[in-house]
């Protein structure tokens, strides 16, 4: 696998080989941190961190892999930076390739990292668009083949599936060959083209592919029940008594863990949840649609022995680091 100098923008930039190559580097990464013998493969580089939209996982995920690697890293914003009010992206890309090694852009529209990419000299990386999630998509998957025995992955993920969550994860488990299921609302399911992409990729890894609106038909059997938030960052607030009449049969509860017929069933989300009353949106939506603990997964569900969440959130900074050091050296 030579990766060196490449892109990540989404996952099809990828081939299925490269794709599970970086996940099997990035369980070696975190085996070596964890054993106390990580080598620093990234002295003297330095990345670029643009966000147009607020994080937390993905911007300390990049922070530690790159500081444990030894890079270093400068965070760029709309409130302390020129992007977007007086110098477009693709001036903003020809600078930052002359002083970075790298640049990592979390944000709205795919275009926008296209963008960056097609101007920049350096690596870029997506670490979110409203389009696609490929790092989430790394850590997810590594995640869930540490809590699968025999290496096979079959997983359901319930919820507004047109936007990264849904494509990334439809997408990744076509290159993996893995068994997915896409339950929501047809109105809500990916784009044509995302599953036309889809199929494409597992008509050779023989991946089995579903879109449903029923959660009796797409949950049994499955190892894993991945959600996410029902409302995405940038939509208005007035989406919400929309979305809670669509989605509201496809909550995770007990009940739709129940429908796994498995022990072993797992819980999966990118985070930030809903899980409870304790921020303003749970608060909000419990008081005005009766959602009591939890939106899009309950919290019963979300503290059971079943959720993997942190395992996720962890991995984000152990595949990130093998997207790193695999484009960098």
């Amino acid at each position: 696998m030579n990766l060196t100098g490449r892109d990540l923008l989404r996952e099809l930039d990828l081939s299925d080989a490269e794709f599970d190559g970086l996940i099997r580097f990035a369980a070696e990464l975190k085996e070596e941190r964890r054993a106390g013998r990580e080598v620093k493969r990234l002295d003297d580089k330095v990345i670029a961190l643009i966000f147009g939209k607020t994080s937390t996982r993905t911007r300390v995920a990049f922070e530690v892999a790159a500081y444990q690697q030894g890079a270093q890293v400068t965070v760029l914003d709309s409130q302390t930076s020129q992007i977007g009010h007086k110098e477009s992206m693709a001036d903003t890309a020809r600078v930052l390739s002359r002083m970075f090694d790298a640049i990592e852009y979390r944000g709205d529209a795919q275009a926008t990292v296209d963008e960056l990419a097609l101007h920049a000299d350096v690596p870029v990386y997506n670490g979110l668009t409203d389009e696609w999630h490929p790092t989430q998509m790394l850590a997810d998957m590594l995640t869930m083949r540490e809590y699968s025995p025999d290496g096979s992955l079959s997983y359901a993920y319930l919820g507004d599936a047109r936007y990264n969550m849904g494509n990334s994860l439809l997408v990744s488990g076509a290159m993996l060959g893995a068994d997915v299921r896409i339950v929501a609302p047809e109105a809500l399911w990916p784009s044509r083209e995302v599953r036309r992409a889809a199929e494409e990729r597992a008509e050779r890894t023989g991946a089995r592919l579903l879109l449903t609106e029923d959660p009796a038909e797409g949950v049994p059997g499955a190892q894993f029940v991945h959600t996410d938030v029902w409302v995405s960052m940038g939509e208005p607030a007035e989406v919400w008594a929309e979305r809670v009449a669509l989605l509201k049969p496809y909550r995770v509860d007990s009940s739709v863990m129940a429908l796994t017929g498995r022990t072993d069933a797992r819980f999966m989300h990118c985070l930030p949840a809903f899980h409870d009353e304790k921020t303003a949106v749970g608060r909000t939506v419990a008081e005005e649609f009766g959602l009591r603990g939890g939106v899009e997964v309950t919290d019963e569900v979300f503290e059971s022995p079943a959720s993997i969440v942190f395992d996720q959130a962890e991995n984000r900074m152990h595949t990130i680091k093998a997207l790193l050091v695999a484009t960098l050296t």
